[in-house]
């Protein structure tokens, strides 16, 4: 039989996705978009977010009549009851993911309806394992799932269960498939990746670990918060070249106040010296962050702190998102900020994000960078340099490899460059 996914949000579930795409084909399933079953993976991190989840079931049930729907993901964990009204023929939580081929195999034998669900948030750590990217030069490596930080704002928490994490020798075997099959760059990434941890060892283990592995050029970590960049962490950052030059870390506002209404472990002081230390380590590092506008409490004057803090931070980019209630979590028993004030707030920071943006990248123009191509678009090749510019280069270039580029220009927030040499031509995927 033919299925297809379709993978909404966070690289977690990127990486779910492709496991589910391993495990079926080897069940001899075939993927194809022409499909007999459609898996749609969906996310819960803003109304937003949910919204499009159920749109998207809703017309793939329209759309594809007498197929089988299978549904999972942290939007049907968060809302049961809209999905069971939508009679879906699989439909699980973030639970049993690793399941699905046992799953789909007695569906396909009894042909009754399956729903499974845990209100447990102490959960074992589900064991995936994936062996190659089709769809990516860069690989995902799933290392952790789960939040015990319970910030005002957030669902997750209550999606995903507690922290846990990988064992740190199954996360290393992967890895070594991973860069066996080709994929020189590896993204660490989790629900807080930052809280890594088995049996002692935590992530900066993991990427001692990790960097012993010759083939693997770049470690990526996908996003980590200000609190868990521990001196151990900092030292590595010193020592450790394969470690990008590029770390995402959440500020979601710059206001102390609201920090403090958001349950944040932290202040803007406290950012400010991490972020200075991190400079001082690695100079023309990357740094971009999450942030949210119009939290409960946010006054006019927080706003403008908060655009000031970021000024000061010289973010390489903002990812902007204004405050969405989530039923159940603190915030959203709290006095709100009028919609509208809360969209021009975001578009305020966004303008922001824009002008910094343009200002870290054009601290490169003519010097040398060193790009992993991933994909064409039109007549250009497209790669990103450790820092996650993303770089255009006109003509046809051979995907999966480094190439040292000089930065010519920005045009639209787009970056250019022009080949200085080939570094590797031996790899392919």
């Amino acid at each position: 039989m033919k299925f297809k996914i379709i993978t909404l949000g966070c690289k977690v579930n990127t990486y779910e996705s492709e496991f589910i795409t391993e495990k079926l084909k080897s069940l001899g399933y075939i993927y194809d978009d022409n499909s007999d079953i459609i898996i749609i993976n969906t996310c819960s991190v803003t109304n937003n977010a949910d919204n499009k989840s159920l749109k998207i079931v809703r017309r793939e049930i329209r759309e594809n009549p007498g197929k089988i729907i299978v549904v999972m993901g942290c939007s049907s964990q968060n809302n049961q009851e809209k999905y069971q009204a939508l009679g879906v023929d699989i439909l699980i939580g973030n639970k049993e993911k690793s399941k699905i081929g046992e799953i789909l195999e007695e569906y396909l034998k009894t042909h009754k309806k399956y729903e499974y669900f845990t209100k447990e948030r102490n959960l074992e750590f589900e064991e995936m394992k994936v062996l190659k990217f089709n769809s990516h030069t860069r690989a995902f490596l799933k290392i952790q799932d789960g939040c015990n930080n319970f910030c005002s704002y957030c669902i997750i928490p209550y999606t995903r269960g507690n922290i846990r994490s990988k064992s740190f020798t199954k996360a290393i075997e992967e890895a070594k498939i991973l860069v066996a099959n080709g994929h020189q760059e590896i993204v660490l990434t989790g629900i807080h990746t930052g809280s890594y941890n088995d049996n002692g060892k935590d992530l900066s283990d993991l990427i001692k670990e990790l960097a012993k592995i010759p083939e693997l050029k770049r470690i990526r970590i996908s996003s980590i918060e200000i609190t868990e960049l521990n001196e151990k962490f900092m030292q590595l950052l010193r020592e450790e070249s394969k470690i990008c030059d590029h770390l995402h870390i959440p500020l979601q506002s710059g206001s102390d106040k609201v920090l403090k209404k958001m349950n944040r472990k932290y202040d803007t002081a406290y950012y400010r010296n991490k972020i200075k230390e991190i400079r001082e380590i690695r100079k023309d590092i990357s740094i971009t962050t999450d942030a949210i506008v119009g939290h409960p409490y946010e006054s006019d004057e927080d706003f403008l702190e908060y655009m000031d803090f970021c000024k000061e931070m010289k973010f390489s980019k903002i990812h902007v998102f204004p405050y969405s209630i989530r039923n159940g979590t603190a915030a959203s028993k709290m006095p709100q900020v009028d919609g509208n004030i809360k969209k021009l707030r975001a578009k305020k920071l966004i303008e922001l994000s824009d002008i910094l943006e343009k200002e870290y990248a054009s601290k490169f123009i003519g010097k040398e960078v060193e790009v992993l191509t991933e994909e064409y678009e039109g007549e250009y090749t497209v790669g990103h340099t450790s820092n996650y510019l993303k770089v255009y280069l006109k003509g046809e270039y051979k995907l999966n490899t480094f190439y040292k580029c000089q930065i010519k220009k920005i045009v639209n927030n787009k970056i250019y460059g022009e080949e200085v040499s080939c570094i590797n031509l031996e790899v392919s995927l």
